[in-house]
């Protein structure tokens, strides 16, 4: 016990009275600091109070040099806007925009677009796209990191969908999970190589997040997540799935990195707070520089829980293509919620974020959905510069989730899905079709952005409630 410091001893090294105190003793207690002796603790100590700069970035002690520093010193101002471009601002809410201009005026913002299904979101709204300077904006990247969509095409016809709606609803719930906190009971999980991926060793914040990711592995969240089966149509004889023009069924599922990519969202969103103090409207929109270690560190994260979401979809669909009997003939995946190392036009090397946008580089693949009883479609990217080679995510909200509660009623959309053959598995108010906006309007207003190379339609839809 004699190694174990005081308040006092900080406060002998220099330290002012206040939260940097308790911050520097809570951290003391982690296990690799507690094993210095109380010498080298002092030192360290020494070096953090009297350059607390030094420390702003360091995984260990960035809150409590933050705490050291006045607050002055961590402010930064916002710049005039930047220009940027807004694909169907008619159907955006003012919210969005907002949320828009004010990260144009970030000092790291290089460019930026705003896609067709944009709603309110916290800090970049849903449907943003932000190009920034050696910069990674943690709630621009989003809570649910990597979220993203895939469809599976088999050789089986429509008229499968009718003949066996029981047996293909039974499938959904035998080989899907969903919603907060679930996974697949022991016996039940299948093993994947991103499970074994070194970062959740080398980031002391993994560490202990590896169990609960081979828990969840396969799964699937809670909110607009959902799995389902419907009718694929391929209109483009020219498509590079190899698929000939017609219909067939298919499989498609929307989910993310589960607790994984929510925890590392909120651990480097409260560093990048920190260490990048902004106004109160922009504050959500700290960043963390890519030459910091905690930048880099993030960047590690954020790649890994790409990669799990990735891995969640992998498994939905071998466990329901292995259910089916069926090799798909062609799958299609494009992932949302992210940052991407880019060039501009002009050749500037950018971070660009897409949060609730679909990558649509020139000849990039992509599924954009529509809500339960309108179609998705699949695309193939223009690589539009002025959209950041970007397009939308999705229709997007037109009803808040309060609101949809609020104005909705369980008969009303029972009805509705009814008159549209729907068979749905779970789902709330709050994801209603009526909802969302139409998928027709927002694909009209991106014309310029993604070609069609055909359409899904949902039929048997699970979601999280069932």
């Amino acid at each position: 016990m004699a190694n174990i410091l005081r308040g006092n001893d900080l406060r002998a090294l220099g330290f002012p009275e206040g939260r940097a105190i308790g911050l520097a003793l809570a951290q003391l207690q982690r296990k690799h600091l507690k094993k210095l002796s109380q010498t080298d603790q002092l030192a360290l100590l020494g070096q953090l109070v009297a350059n607390p700069t030094d420390f702003l970035t360091h995984l260990d002690w960035s809150h409590t040099a933050a705490a050291l520093l006045p607050p002055p010193n961590r402010h930064i101002s916002l710049v005039e806007r930047k220009d940027y471009t807004v694909f169907g601002a008619e159907h955006i809410e003012p919210g969005a925009i907002h949320q828009m201009e004010t990260a144009m005026k970030l000092p790291v913002t290089v460019a930026g677009a705003l896609m067709p299904d944009a709603h309110h979101g916290y800090g970049l709204p849903i449907g943003g796209v932000l190009a920034t300077d050696n910069a990674v904006i943690p709630y621009a990247v989003g809570v649910d990191i990597g979220c993203r969509m895939a469809l599976s095409v088999f050789d089986l016809p429509p008229k499968y969908l009718t003949q066996r709606t029981q047996e293909l609803r039974s499938l959904l719930l035998e080989n899907t999970r969903f919603g907060s906190g679930r996974g697949f009971e022991r016996g039940q999980r299948m093993d994947h190589a991103v499970l074994d991926r070194p970062e959740f060793q080398e980031i002391p914040f993994l560490k202990n997040k590896l169990d609960k990711a081979a828990e969840q592995v396969g799964t699937s969240g809670s909110g607009n997540h959902f799995v389902e089966f419907g009718i694929v149509e391929i209109t483009d004889v020219a498509n590079e799935l190899g698929v000939p023009v017609g219909q067939y069924l298919g499989v498609l599922s929307h989910s993310g990195s589960r607790g994984l990519g929510a925890g590392i969202a909120e651990r480097y969103t409260k560093l990048a707070k920190d260490v990048c103090q902004l106004p109160g409207e922009a504050q959500h929109l700290a960043w963390l520089g890519l030459d910091t270690e905690a930048g880099q560190e993030y960047w590690a994260a954020m790649t890994l829980a790409g990669d799990y979401a990735s891995a969640c979809h992998e498994q939905i669909h071998r466990r329901l293509a292995r259910a089916l009997g069926e090799k798909p003939l062609a799958k299609v995946e494009n992932h949302h919620n992210f940052a991407w190392k880019e060039r501009l036009a002009d050749g500037r090397e950018v971070i660009t974020h897409r949060k609730g946008a679909t990558p649509a580089g020139a000849g990039v693949l992509g599924i954009i959905p529509g809500s339960m009883t309108a179609p998705g479609f699949i695309v193939r990217g223009r690589g539009v510069a002025e959209s950041l080679a970007s397009a939308s995510h999705g229709a997007g909200r037109l009803m808040s989730r309060t609101r949809a509660k609020a104005e909705l009623g369980e008969g009303q959309v029972r009805k509705y899905l009814a008159d549209h053959g729907i068979e749905l598995i779970g789902g709330g108010l709050d994801e209603a079709p009526m909802a969302y906006k139409d998928i027709r309007t927002v694909m009209a207003s991106q014309r310029e952005l993604v070609d069609v190379l055909g359409s899904f339609t949902p039929k048997i839809v699970r979601m999280d409630g069932a």
